[in-house]
């Protein structure tokens, strides 16, 4: 088996950290002294943000529990998961996607958990019903667009996509991303199969391109006048938008970005979330460094360090995420995520969207 590794403080994640710890309160203070006896916690994890490490360097700051995270992706950590059994390491399992979460839950590879902060942090959408897993943060698909070639008003609707208008002006990911098996996993779950079929079959029809790329590629792509709209997450647009290289700053001022379906289902929303392990061997650090990821502190650090919007209903959104203005977000349950995307695969490739 492969060592987890401690992770390690970038000089970004020293400023976070001392600025966190000065705007904690007595409680969190208090808290933080309760763990301080030491010893570790093992994550596996399919997030490889930055904004993750900080947290953990942060946590083991608070605690002086040390944080060993094992990085792969989501399938990969199932299949690990399911091949270690009881002889596991891993006490916190941490990944994107509700599909992901989903299928941890369904394999039996987490633990039902609750607490009084989680339960107080967390909505009830946020959570499992039998707290095995925890949403802590939001991203949602959103339409970019030339701007110049495009009026953001044409563009209300992910139905918009279908019209004549955007012939041969679409750009794309594959199908098998995940958020676009997700996203069309939640349209099967609101409108059926044959519409969901009908939206993909009509999309596929005004591509520009075959599918290709990642999130970035796609705003690139519409920045340079290959076509003229393409779905993503919204925070690939601020990574291009506060890139410290003048030229990808340069391809963000090209785009707009607008959440569509305010005026019906809402913006397309999917989450990160973590749970705990069935076979965790250091269960009470995990939920610790579970509730940790709902501190105010941490909340705030998802936002700044990765552009993802908190779960906290009560947490204060940096300006870049403010600057989008309120908006509605789809009500889909997030286990139809999961349960759909089975079904979502097939309607692409009968759409004929690769």
């Amino acid at each position: 088996m492969a060592a987890l590794e401690p992770q390690t403080w970038s000089r970004r994640g020293v400023l976070l950290g001392a600025g966190a710890l000065a705007a904690c309160g007595p409680a969190q203070r208090t808290a933080g002294k309760a763990g301080a006896a030491g010893g570790h916690v093992n994550v596996y994890t399919a997030r490889h943000y930055d904004a993750d490490k900080q947290i953990y360097a942060l946590f083991k700051e608070r605690t002086g529990i040390e944080v060993r995270a094992l990085a792969s992706n989501g399938d990969q950590l199932i299949e690990r998961l399911r091949a270690e059994g009881e002889a596991t390491e891993a006490d916190l399992v941490v990944t994107v996607d509700a599909g992901v979460l989903w299928r941890l839950t369904e394999a039996g590879l987490l633990q039902g958990v609750t607490s009084p902060t989680l339960e107080a942090a967390a909505p009830a959408r946020f959570h499992d019903p039998q707290g095995r897993w925890w949403a802590f943060s939001k991203r949602y698909r959103v339409i970019v667009y030339k701007k110049g070639a495009v009026d953001p008003a044409e563009l209300a609707s992910m139905d918009a996509l279908t019209t004549p208008r955007f012939a041969r002006q679409i750009c794309a990911r594959t199908s098998s991303n995940t958020y676009n098996l997700s996203m069309l996993a939640a349209r099967i779950e609101r409108d059926g199969r044959a519409k969901a079929l009908a939206w993909a079959r009509a999309v596929r029809g005004n591509f520009a391109r075959d599918p290709q790329g990642s999130d970035t590629d796609q705003i690139k792509a519409v920045a340079a006048g290959e076509c003229q709209a393409a779905i993503v997450n919204h925070y690939y647009f601020l990574r291009l938008k506060a890139s410290g290289d003048a030229a990808e700053r340069a391809i963000a001022d090209e785009v707009g970005v607008v959440f569509p379906d305010q005026a019906g289902a809402g913006a397309h929303v999917n989450i990160s979330g973590a749970g705990v392990s069935t076979y965790a061997k250091r269960k009470a650090a995990a939920v610790q460094l579970l509730e940790f990821f709902f501190t105010p502190e941490a909340q705030r650090a998802f936002q700044e360090l990765n552009e993802e919007f908190p779960v906290r209903p009560d947490a204060e959104l940096i300006p870049t995420l403010a600057e989008f203005g309120r908006f509605r977000e789809e009500q889909v349950a997030f286990d139809a995520l999961g349960r759909n995307q089975p079904e979502a695969a097939k309607v692409f490739e009968e759409a004929g969207w690769k």
